[in-house]
């Protein structure tokens, strides 16, 4: 039988990545009661669930590594530090980004840690159902859980989905994909064991054997550089993100038939390195991740979109809660990523309106499905932007009454960039 309780909260959160984690952390640190909410056994996102072993945005582009993100993703590093992860800049010598190699089942371990700390309440293996709203508020949802639904009431509600989840159950208007309804490719990083240790790889002997591979294999290879790889920390893994999908709706059909592609090509392109790469010989597919990688879904509409003008110009504002700073890294041509640089300093301001719902005063948004246009977008979504967009949506949400300019205050006060 379905359990039938309800429960209340300051701030429910529904979403267990990074920009979740974050709204739970900076509305906790505020003082409120938080809850929440993540479909799978453990928090982490893209870094846990889809092998995306980078926190990319924690760090300006340039020379040296420039911190944009402090705050709740400061706390997530200190934790990870603690449980064996140097969570060190790294330059990724593909693209020249700065970025944090992540060991996967660390991240879960140092997530369940800092938010068991701040006394966050969470619901794994659960996810918000259905929605209740009063006029322009959201009053509760109800959440599905292994042991049936639960009705949680709040006085404030983030979206960190990722996929809009929670807006979409609260009816609230939604632009799938682009402005042309095109949706950003899907990727597949995999996990290689059982490369020669210390191995100095070949770039372009990698790039050979792909593009021998390409003349008649069943799943040719979109991207031409060899990809982006790099040593999983504290393991000789390799971690290679070379597999691109097209994603052209948001059908279960099209997500089946991604993922059974991916896990195809995934054994032949570690069989190809396997048989002409040296230092492969012994090669095996470690893991894949138990989903996709997806970039973009759904787009909430918010009371401010951040334009791709204001990220080139690098534009600063007194309502700024958060920094953009990784380049925009556009994924709608497929296997051929490009790139647009922060202009000015280096950041551009996220303002408290691209957090906020534009059709209820009581729903906020964090990660990847805060207000942005096609090309600002390719920059907010990476995760440590995340870690502080989401800060920022629940600092907010337990203080409805203050500006950006307050908010950020209050950011700054928490060790938050802004």
């Amino acid at each position: 039988m379905s359990r039938k309780v309800e429960s209340g909260y300051d701030v429910v959160v529904a979403g267990g990545g990074a920009a979740g984690v974050g709204a739970a952390l900076g509305a906790a640190r505020s003082g409120a009661k938080v809850c929440l909410i993540e479909k799978y056994g453990f928090l982490g996102g893209a870094a846990t669930h889809s092998q995306v072993l980078a926190y990319c945005g924690f760090y300006q582009q340039g020379d040296t590594p420039i911190p944009a993100v402090g705050g709740a993703g400061g706390l997530v590093l200190d934790e990870m530090r603690r449980v064996g992860m140097d969570g060190k800049p790294f330059k990724s010598p593909t693209t020249g980004n700065w970025i944090i190699l992540l060991e996967p089942e660390g991240v879960k371990l140092a997530l369940d840690r800092v938010l068991a700390h701040h006394g966050v309440d969470v619901f794994l293996h659960s996810r918000v159902a259905a929605a209740t709203r009063t006029g322009r508020e959201l009053e509760s949802v109800v959440v599905a859980g292994m042991d049936g639904r639960e009705k949680l009431i709040g006085e404030a509600f983030v979206d960190a989905t990722g996929d809009a989840n929670l807006s979409l159950v609260a009816g609230v208007s939604l632009q799938t994909g682009n402005e042309a309804g095109f949706l950003n490719a899907a990727s597949a990083p995999i996990r290689i064991g059982g490369i020669t240790p210390n191995l100095v790889i070949d770039r372009q002997a990698i790039i050979a054997a792909l593009e021998a591979y390409n003349v008649n294999g069943k799943h040719p290879v979109l991207r031409k550089d060899g990809g982006i790889y790099a040593q999983i920390p504290g393991s000789g893994d390799l971690w290679w993100m070379i597999i691109d999908l097209p994603m052209k709706d948001l059908t279960s059909q099209t997500y089946s038939r991604a993922e059974r592609e991916m896990r195809s090509a995934a054994h032949d392109y570690v069989s190809v390195l396997k048989e002409t790469v040296e230092g492969f010989q012994n090669a095996f597919l470690a893991q894949t991740g138990p989903q996709i990688g997806i970039r973009e879904s759904r787009h909430p509409k918010a009371r401010y979109h951040l334009t791709g003008d204001d990220l080139l110009t690098g534009r600063l504002r007194e309502d700024g809660v958060a920094r953009a700073a990784w380049p925009a890294e556009l994924h709608t041509e497929i296997g051929n990523p490009v790139y647009y640089p922060v202009g000015g300093d280096g950041y551009a301001h996220i303002p408290l309106d691209a957090l906020r719902a534009a059709e209820l005063d009581n729903l906020y948004f964090g990660g990847r499905i805060i207000g942005a246009d096609d090309v600002s977008f390719g920059s907010i979504r990476v995760m440590g932007t995340a870690f502080a967009s989401g800060e920022a949506a629940g600092v907010a949400a337990c203080n409805p009454t203050l500006d950006g300019v307050a908010v950020a205050g209050l950011l700054k006060s928490m060790n938050a960039i802004v």
